[in-house]
This record gives structure tokens, sequence and C-alpha cells, in this order.
């Protein structure tokens, strides 16, 4: 699991914050003396996979260095409910001013790394590999895909630089200039560095047949049927790595597992988050 940059965390806490106290606290400022210690418990309320405990951290310290905070459990574990994950100790001030957007960071983190376990068990018995997409939350790509690898699932491309992804508007483009697909893919091998691979999509099992013959490293079946995945499996044999994507639901994932691709995008796992129910207990 590739931790996400420092600088990265730094970035995203501090903006978070800034949102969350442009204007101060009056309600914690009015009743909390300054100088007044506490220490408080982050807890897991439901069963899940936990991710975001180090971010949480960070949000407590960026507001409060001199605070306390000791991790009670690791990001990727699955949990129980009324799970103790991260103890804060404290200027109590501090710590509440901190606690929403510490909490934030760790409820939405922990809601992906829990639906992303359900689908990585769903295709347990098969040779797929859950991935992700870049349909995250604007600004916050780094947290949404470690997420993901915290529950089980692995990272497509982070950004587009990562490789070469023919999409179907790339396709209807050059298709009006009479390329076809196998065209449309050497082209892009031809003006690409070599340690970029190609992966073209495709969208019925005649533009497979038509793809293949331009040797792509992957081939995205989009929104396919389960009959026609594996009858383009058993076509292309081996040549290219096979990438199933296309609203594949929790209840549909171990169907197109079966069929015998590689991999499954799941656009859900990062744009559709419901969040873990985790919360802040005052502990004294």
């Amino acid at each position: 699991m590739t931790a996400i940059p420092a600088l990265e965390v730094q970035r995203a806490v501090m903006v978070a914050l800034m949102e969350d106290l442009a204007l101060g606290d009056p309600t914690t400022t009015s009743l909390i003396s300054a100088d007044r210690e506490g220490r408080v418990t982050m807890v897991a309320r439901e069963p899940g996979v936990v991710s975001g405990i180090e971010v949480a951290e960070a949000a407590f310290l960026a507001h409060d260095s001199s605070l306390s905070t000791t991790p009670l459990i690791s990001d990727g574990t699955m949990v129980e409910g009324q799970t103790a994950m991260l103890s804060v100790e404290g200027n109590f001030r501090s710590i509440l001013m901190a606690e929403r957007t510490a909490v934030n960071f760790a409820q939405r983190m922990s809601g992906i790394a829990t639906v992303t376990r359900r689908y990585v068990d769903a295709v347990a018995d098969t040779k797929a590999t859950i991935v992700d997409t870049r349909k995250t939350a604007p600004g916050l790509r780094w947290f949404d895909k470690y997420a993901v690898a915290s529950g089980g699932g692995q990272n497509h491309r982070h950004a587009l630089g990562d490789g070469v992804l023919i999409k179907d508007n790339h396709t209807e483009a050059l298709q009006q200039e009479g390329l076809s697909i196998a065209e449309i893919v050497r082209r892009a091998r031809a003006n690409s560095p070599h340690t970029i691979k190609i992966e073209v999509e495709v969208q019925s099992i005649d533009e497979a047949k038509d793809a293949i013959n331009g040797a792509p490293d992957i081939m995205l079946l989009d929104n396919l049927s389960p009959a026609d995945m594996r009858r383009i499996v058993e076509m292309i044999d081996g040549r290219a790595v096979l990438e199933a994507s296309g609203g594949i639901t929790l209840e549909a994932v171990a169907e197109v597992a079966a069929t015998g691709v590689d991999l499954i995008s799941i656009g859900a796992l990062t744009h559709s988050v419901v969040a873990l129910d985790i919360s802040l207990d005052y502990s004294g």
C-alpha cells in the first residue's frame, strides 16, 4: 500500500481546516477554557475496513502540534462495531476544533476501503483483480486511491499521464478520418514512449476483433454482457490483458469475474462513497 505523500496530506488537511475554521469556533471558545486538557478516542461505530488513521492524526497535529496522538489499529484492518481507532490528548479546544476535519477524512476513506473489500471478497475465487478509476473527489485522489488499496483493491491510472487509454471519444473522432481501431492503437504506440502501456476500449465483439490486430497491451471491455466477455476472453487467448468496466455492481461482479477477465474496474468505489460511521468519544 503506497503511502500518501506527506506534502499531499499537509495540503489537503490545511485546506480542510481553513474551510471549517475560517470564522473561528465561537461554540468552543465561549464554553471551553483555553487551558482545559482532555482526551478523546476516535471510534468506528459499525463493522468495516478502516483507512485514514494517519490522515486524521495529521489533521489534529496540523491544528495544534502540541497534541498527542496514538493510533490504536492500522489502516486496512477489518473491525467490528465500537472499535477504537485513534486516541488524542491535549488542549481540549484544539481537539474540538479539529474534530470534524479529522473524522471526515477517516469516514470517507474507511467507507471506500469497506466497499472495496466487499468487491474483493466477491471475486476471491477467481483470477480477477478489483481496480479503481479516476472518478475520485477533486483534490482527494491520493486519499481515495490509498483507501482502495487499504481495502485490498489495486489502483488504475493515478493521472492521465500514467498510460494511454483510448476511449470511445478518441476512437469515434479518429474513425471519421478513416482509421480502424487497430490503426488507432498502432498510432498511439508509435507516438508514445516505449515505457507506456496502450489500452483501448471496445464495446462489441467485432471491435475486440479489430482492436487485437493493433496489439494493445490492455483491452477495456465496456458495458458488455458476461456472455460477450467470455467469448472475447476465449478469442483473445492471453494476447492482451482484459479489463471489464461499466456499472458493474456488487451483485454482478462475481459473474463478470467468472468470465475470465483479468481486471474489473469499479468507479463506484470512489464516486458513490458511503461513509463508515465514525465518531469521537470524550474520554476525560
